[in-house]
């Protein structure tokens, strides 16, 4: 089940906002794609990101994944549950496996992301 309160991407990938501050992460979706994840790469507290760029990978068993800035803006967390445990993104993608925390100043490009419908109705057709 997707969260409603979501937005997501088509690279399966969802921001949770927060005020000012977003939340990335990967869907179930994406981690039942991948399989088991083994390792993922993320950037420091107090680098900078890009929207639309890639900002860290992570990797599974069958594949490296970029991940894609939903907004640009400042690290400000990074979950280093994830780094440690990177099968958290596997069983809580959603929870404790989140990624990163993201203070961003124009909030704008989520404007453009799916909602949990546009999202599902994105999964029905990938399916078929």
């Amino acid at each position: 089940m997707n969260p409603v309160e979501l937005k997501y991407n088509k690279n399966h990938e969802y921001a949770k906002v927060e005020g000012n501050i977003v939340t990335f992460g990967i869907t179930d979706h994406a981690q039942k794609s991948l399989g088991d994840v083994v390792f993922a790469d993320l950037p420091d507290v107090g680098a900078m990101v890009t929207v639309g760029k890639s900002y860290g990978t992570v990797e599974s068993v069958k594949a490296v994944s970029d991940l894609v800035a939903s907004i640009s803006g400042k690290v400000v967390e990074v979950n280093t549950l994830v780094l440690d445990t990177p099968a958290l993104l596997n069983s809580d993608p959603y929870g404790e496996g989140w990624l990163i925390k993201v203070a961003g100043d124009d909030l704008s490009p989520l404007e453009s992301m799916m909602t949990v419908a546009e999202y599902e109705t994105l999964l029905s057709v990938e399916e078929h």
